[in-house]
């Protein structure tokens, strides 16, 4: 059973989480019902992304409506207008930004959750019958431990690197955990059509969300050596190659948006790397059938 605080969860962010699920009955405060739910993202954020592509795959377009929100927040403080009603619905005295993305409820006008991870879990649990096993049984483990790679041993890692400036201490520990951990997922990929083995799971969307954004984003912020480095993982590249030619995939793949996104948001200097483009992403996206 689990109930959805009215109040968000403490973050150490400026920006609270709100970390309600979807449960399996009335019990739970927010139970599944079709058309009962309403999510507000932006393709163009590496969260939204990953909820669009997996709302796609599962086809809930009819049982979860999506409000699409523009790549670059219209508040000064990085929020949207559009979602402050949300937000000082869901907390009392709400201060801070109201990001997306958001799951809320249509019911009570207030938020369950504006976390992606818990998100795209309760829609392939609570919604997904007779749709793709995004979450096969047996797997959350692993697909947790995929997350956990690609956050913390990609994104994370990347990011320090380009942060890194003259540290070049930082900078070598950064691009050590980078490469070890596209060396692991490389090697999932010699082996198996897809990470889980040979079917199409929550853990692929995660790695394509961030194959995305190393190559659109953080690269901006590497020397051209490392870029290079990045783009000598052939299975890494082939399956994001192979993920951006389907239709679910494609339809969200927001370039234009994602580069406004990033120079709206970004102070950081860019680097040599910047130059090296890895995929192609327009060119793939335009062979889905």
């Amino acid at each position: 059973m689990s109930v959805t605080p009215l109040a968000p969860v403490p973050s150490t962010s400026l920006t609270p989480s709100f970390r309600g699920r979807i449960g399996r009955d009335a019990r739970s405060g927010h139970y599944a019902v079709p058309g009962r739910y309403h999510l507000h993202l932006s393709p163009a954020c590496a969260g939204g992304l990953r909820i669009a592509v997996t709302h796609s795959l599962l086809g809930l377009t009819d049982v979860c409506p999506v409000t699409v929100l523009d790549a670059v927040p219209d508040c000064p403080d990085g929020g949207y207008s559009v979602l402050r009603p949300l937000y000082d619905a869901s907390a009392h005295r709400y201060s801070g930004a109201a990001v997306g993305p958001v799951l809320s409820d249509a019911w009570s006008g207030r938020i369950v959750s504006t976390h992606a991870p818990d998100v795209t879990r309760d829609l392939a649990r609570h919604f997904g019958g007779g749709r793709p096993a995004l979450y096969p049984c047996g797997t959350e483990t692993e697909i947790q431990t995929v997350e956990r790679l690609c956050a913390q041993g990609v994104d994370a890692a990347a990011q320090s690197a380009g942060q890194a400036g003259a540290d070049a201490e930082q900078r070598t520990a950064a691009l050590d955990t980078l490469f070890g951990t596209l060396g692991a997922l490389e090697r999932r990929l010699t082996v198996h059509d897809y990470l889980m083995g040979d079917q199409l799971t929550a853990a692929d969307v995660e790695l394509f969300v961030t194959l995305v954004q190393l190559d659109t984003v953080h690269r901006h912020h590497l020397d051209a050596a490392a870029v290079h480095r990045i783009a000598g993982h052939p299975a890494l590249w082939a399956h994001a190659r192979h993920l951006a030619a389907h239709p679910a995939f494609a339809a969200h793949l927001d370039l234009d948006g994602i580069a406004r996104r990033h120079h709206a948001r970004c102070r950081g200097l860019e680097a040599a790397g910047a130059a090296v483009q890895i995929l192609d992403w327009a060119g793939h996206a335009a062979l889905r059938s």
